[in-house]
C-alpha cells in the first residue's frame, strides 16, 4: 500500500472515530423541552488528564442558522466552583430557562446561540457534572490548573468536533470568571505563537461584572455601597481608613475584613441585584465577595438557582445529557461548596494579562450591570482606569429603541459598556440589552447612539 493511500485511510479512520463521538454525544431531546426545536446539541465529558481520572463536561448549542460559519463562544461562569450549565446556560444566554416546576423547559427569545454556537463548560472539576476519580483533585484547585485544564478540554474537544477547528472563538463569563477568561485567553495566545494558522482561531474576549483587581475592585466595591445607601457615613470612614492607607497595590487583610463587617449593614436585600427582591431563603445565605454565590437576582423571578437544583438532579435529564448520574447523598448542586473553599491560587490582579493581551491587538469588551453590588460597576471602573488606556470614544449613552439601555466608552483595544438596571447576571436581568452587547461585540461595533 503506497503512503498516500495509507494516509487517505489514516484520515477516514479519524473522521470516522471523530463522528462516531459526535453521534454519542448528540442530545436527543430534553425532559420537558419545547417543541420544534431547531439546533443540534451535544453534551459529554472530554478526559483532561487520564491518571487522575479527571474529566470536564460540556454542553454545546449550536446556532439554528447557519451553524457551520458563526464563531464559537465557550461560556465560563465563576464562583469559584460554580456551574456554567446552571446558570450561564439555564437562566442567562442558553436557548433553554427552567420553568418553575423544575421539570420543564421554555425557550429563550434572546438566546446567544442565535448569533453564535455556544460551549457551556463545567469547570474547574468538581463543579456541576465535571469530576476527578482523585480526590484530592478537589481540595488542590486553584486558577493554574483550572485554565491547563480548560485548554486541553478545548484542544481534545476539537479533535472531537473538527468542524470547529480554524472557526473564530471567542470566550466570554462572568464573576469570577474574570480570572478564567483573561488566564484561559493568556495561555491561548501564547501557545497560538508562531503558528501560521492555529486550530484554535482565537480572536477575543468579554467578561461582565468581573473580579479583575483586588485593590481597585475593593475601593471601588465600598464606594459604590456608600453612594448607594447601603452602609453608615462611619462604615465608609473606616472602610477608606482600611483600604486607602499602606500599599497602593493590593488590600491589605485589616481591608479585606471590614469588608466582610460591613455586609451586616445590608440588611435583607440580594447584593447581586439590590433593586429586586431576593428569593424568600437568601436571608439564610452568606454572601462573600469572591464565595459560592446564590445568583438569584431576577426581577421576575429571583429563586432560579431552585430551578436548576431541581431539574438538573433528575436522573431522565442527567440520562438525557449524558452525565454521570448523581446518588442522593450527594446530589448535583449548581455550586461546590469544596471547590469554592479550597482554592489554592488566586492572582492578585488580571491587569497584566490584559496589557499582554491589548498588546497583542485581541478584542477586549468588558460590561457591568449597573445594580450589582458584589463587584460593582465602580469597582471594574477603577480597575479598567488603572490600565492608562487612552481614550477614543468618551463616555456616551447607548440606546435600544429610543431608550437608554446603558454607558459606553472606547479605549484603545478596550471597549467598556454598562448595562442600566442589570445586576451581577446582566443576562438573566437585562436579555434583550444583553443580546444587542453580544452582537456588537461580535461585529466589533460600538454599541449603537439611536
Amino acid at each position: 500500500m503506497n503512503s498516500n493511500v495509507l494516509l487517505g485511510c489514516m484520515i477516514l479512520l479519524l473522521i470516522c472515530c471523530c463522528n462516531a463521538h459526535q453521534r454519542r454525544d448528540k442530545i436527543t431531546v430534553l425532559p420537558g423541552q419545547p417543541e420544534n426545536v431547531e439546533f443540534a446539541q451535544y453534551s459529554g465529558y472530554v478526559t483532561v488528564n487520564k491518571s487522575a481520572g479527571r474529566a470536564l463536561f460540556y454542553w454545546l448549542t449550536e446556532s439554528p442558522s447557519n451553524s457551520e460559519t458563526k464563531p464559537l463562544v465557550l461560556w465560563l461562569n465563576g464562583g469559584p466552583g460554580c456551574s456554567s450549565v446552571a446558570y450561564g446556560a439555564a437562566e442567562e444566554i442558553g436557548p433553554f430557562h427552567i420553568r418553575n416546576d423544575g421539570k420543564s423547559l421554555y425557550s429563550n427569545p434572546y438566546s446567544w446561540n442565535k448569533l453564535a454556537n455556544l460551549l457551556f463548560l463545567e469547570s474547574p472539576a468538581g463543579v456541576g457534572f465535571s469530576y476527578s476519580n482523585t480526590s484530592t483533585d478537589y481540595y488542590t484547585v486553584g486558577d493554574k490548573r483550572t485554565a491547563e485544564d480548560a485548554y486541553t478540554f478545548l484542544v481534545r474537544w476539537l479533535n472531537r468536533f473538527p468542524q470547529y477547528k480554524y472557526r473564530e472563538f471567542y470566550i466570554a463569563g462572568e464573576s469570577y470568571a474574570g480570572h478564567y477568561v483573561p488566564q484561559l485567553s493568556q495561555l491561548i495566545y501564547r501557545r497560538n505563537k508562531g503558528v501560521a494558522n492555529p486550530v484554535l482561531n482565537f480572536k477575543g474576549f468579554m467578561v461582565g461584572n468581573a473580579v479583575t483587581d483586588d485593590f481597585h475592585d475593593y475601593i471601588g466595591t465600598f464606594e459604590y455601597w456608600w453612594t448607594h445607601g447601603l452602609i453608615s457615613d462611619s462604615t465608609y470612614k473606616s472602610l477608606r481608613d482600611s483600604c486607602l492607607s499602606g500599599s497602593s497595590q493590593h488590600p491589605s487583610i485589616t481591608c479585606s475584613r471590614a469588608l466582610d463587617a460591613s455586609e451586616i449593614e445590608f440588611g435583607n436585600i440580594d447584593p447581586y441585584s439590590i433593586y429586586t427582591r431576593p428569593c424568600n431563603s437568601t436571608a439564610s445565605m452568606k454572601h462573600r465577595l469572591k464565595g459560592r454565590y446564590p445568583w438569584m437576582s431576577r426581577a421576575y423571578d429571583p429563586c432560579t438557582e431552585r430551578y436548576s437544583n431541581e431539574y438538573f438532579n433528575l436522573p431522565q435529564v442527567q440520562e438525557a445529557m449524558h452525565a454521570n448520574v448523581t446518588k442522593v447523598a450527594y446530589p448535583w448542586s449548581t455550586c461546590s461548596d469544596i471547590v469554592g473553599s479550597y482554592w489554592v491560587d488566586s492572582p492578585l490582579s488580571m491587569l497584566p494579562i490584559y496589557r499582554e493581551l491589548l498588546a497583542a491587538g485581541l478584542r477586549i469588551w468588558v460590561f457591568s450591570g449597573d445594580t450589582d453590588a458584589v463587584v460593582p460597576v465602580t469597582a471594574t471602573r477603577y480597575s479598567i482606569d488603572a490600565l492608562k488606556l487612552p481614550t477614543v470614544t468618551n463616555w456616551y449613552p447607548w440606546y435600544d429603541k429610543g431608550r437608554v439601555g446603558g454607558w459606553s466608552q472606547v479605549y484603545k483595544g478596550l471597549t467598556f459598556v454598562t448595562v442600566t438596571g442589570a445586576g451581577h447576571e446582566v443576562p438573566l436581568h437585562r436579555p434583550r440589552q444583553a443580546f444587542i452587547l453580544f452582537n456588537y461585540f461580535l461585529k466589533n461595533r460600538s454599541m449603537p447612539v439611536r
